[in-house]
């Protein structure tokens, strides 16, 4: 069952122009268990007084089975939103009331597959970057792949690019592809792709003996992905989707 509780703001820093990371740690002192993919609830009310709650994916790097201190979130600016005027305005030291975790957009003990197959846009790559503690120890026997296809308009808007590169850096199964749909990077690299994310995945060749796919982020790319997936003859049970949608 999920817990309540009051979180505490000790640290932040922008990622891009228009997302935030957010660290926070529970005010009673207590750790979180939560699995990777997972996600909390911000509870909070609008200028009426009506209860509204919001969902962010945690972002810290964790293994899944210690409980963490820090607790890690990255929030898109909204014109106009009510919880961007909310975790915006926050500072240091600053409470918010959230619960959690929720949610099975998680990697399983059972994937038999050789190849897991990770699409993100937008702050859709935080579980991602949770998972990559998991990842590594996935792919540490050999034999096991791993490929991250993540989706920006430019190289600014990249959330943790320089520590998805770094792992795969030093981790042999894991491919990085940065897909700029705007604007390519002003130094480009091999593994950039111009275009969206799901046009990056005829190269791949997905097939229903090797895949499993995750999609995380914008409704459009993963409904999109979704479609050309089936079409490359993955079956739906191996086509695990989460969509990020902006609310005010």
């Amino acid at each position: 069952m999920a817990d309540h509780f009051t979180l505490r703001l000790v640290d932040s820093r922008m990622l891009a122009p228009t997302v935030r990371h957010l660290a926070f740690e529970r005010a009673d002192g207590q750790p979180l268990a939560f699995v990777p993919g997972q996600f909390l609830q911000v509870h909070f009310h609008y200028a009426d007084g009506t209860a509204t709650k919001r969902s962010y994916s945690v972002a810290t790097v964790g293994d899944g089975r210690s409980p963490v201190q820090r607790i890690e979130i990255a929030v898109s600016y909204v014109e106009g939103g009510a919880a961007t005027a909310l975790l915006g305005g926050l500072a240091t030291g600053d409470t918010i009331e959230a619960s959690g975790p929720y949610g099975r957009f998680c990697l399983q003990a059972g994937d038999a597959h050789p190849r897991y197959l990770l699409l993100a846009t937008g702050t859709g790559v935080t579980p991602y970057r949770a998972m990559l503690p998991q990842l590594a120890e996935w792919l540490a026997p050999g034999g096991r792949e791993a490929v991250l296809i993540y989706g920006a308009r430019k190289e600014a808007e990249l959330l943790y690019d320089e520590e998805f590169t770094a792992f795969a850096a030093a981790h042999p199964g894991f491919t990085y592809l940065s897909c700029l749909s705007r604007e390519a990077r002003a130094v480009p690299r091999a593994t950039d792709r111009m275009g969206h994310v799901q046009t990056a995945l005829p190269e791949l060749a997905p097939a229903a003996d090797r895949d499993i796919a995750y999609l995380c982020g914008n409704p459009n790319m993963v409904d999109a992905a979704f479609a050309a997936l089936k079409e490359f003859g993955l079956p739906v049970p191996q086509i695990r989707r989460e969509k990020y949608i902006s609310s005010r």
